[in-house]
């Protein structure tokens, strides 16, 4: 996986008071836990938004003075109204440990259900892989070129190498939809079908030749 670096001050005082002084200077109270001990420090807002406000995973080597720690965003805080980063956890990566981290899910291809009028839907836009961080990868690929108006794809369907997926095996990932544009696609050519064999039925009987 792809790692940022991430570079923080270790804090002396975890008050209310000092957390409120922190974010007025632009930085946004941390911590890391899941290692030897929980470590708490601060980061400046703005190094934390290529982690934070995007659709991808990344592993976090943060640093904080003389202590080196690879890491993975575990849950922020925000404010309700003004959407500001009040706090961040992170969880420490310890070798050996096994770690459940939310992949992206990116589709390649374009349906021929999606050519033929359907809709395109995906319910799922990251799945929860358990597994080594080492083996994670950024993210899972589906290819989703053969699947028809009607059709989708299941946790249960995809294989993911040296991981393990933590969803439901039945939820749909991917799935092409019915809309309105191919109902009425569908409809044409039966209805066109249908008049056609009104009208001829309803075609008076051609007269008899005389002899």
């Amino acid at each position: 996986m792809k790692t940022l670096v991430i570079k923080g001050d270790i804090r002396s005082n975890t008050g209310k008071v000092s957390s409120k002084e922190l974010r007025n200077e632009g930085k946004v109270p941390c911590v890391v836990y899941g290692g030897t001990e929980h470590i708490h420090f601060s980061v400046y807002s703005a190094d934390l938004k290529a982690l934070i406000y995007t659709p991808n995973t990344y592993l976090v080597q943060l640093t904080l003075g003389s202590m080196v720690l690879t890491s993975h965003l575990k849950d922020v805080q925000f404010h309700p109204v003004s959407d500001e980063i009040l706090h961040v956890d992170f969880q420490e990566i310890v070798a050996g440990k096994l770690v459940t981290l939310l992949i992206p899910v990116k589709v390649k291809g374009n349906s021929v259900g999606v050519r033929a009028g359907g809709r395109l839907a995906q319910p799922i836009k990251r799945l929860r892989l358990h597994g080594k961080a080492e083996n994670m990868p950024d993210f899972v690929e589906i290819d989703v070129e053969k699947l028809d108006i009607g059709q989708g794809i299941r946790v249960r369907d995809l294989k993911v190498a040296n991981v393990e997926i933590l969803d439901a095996a039945a939820n749909t990932v991917v799935a092409v939809e019915v809309t309105r544009a191919s109902q009425q696609a569908e409809a044409t050519p039966a209805a066109a079908k249908t008049t056609g064999d009104a009208t001829k039925a309803s075609a008076p009987a051609a007269a008899p030749k005389k002899k």
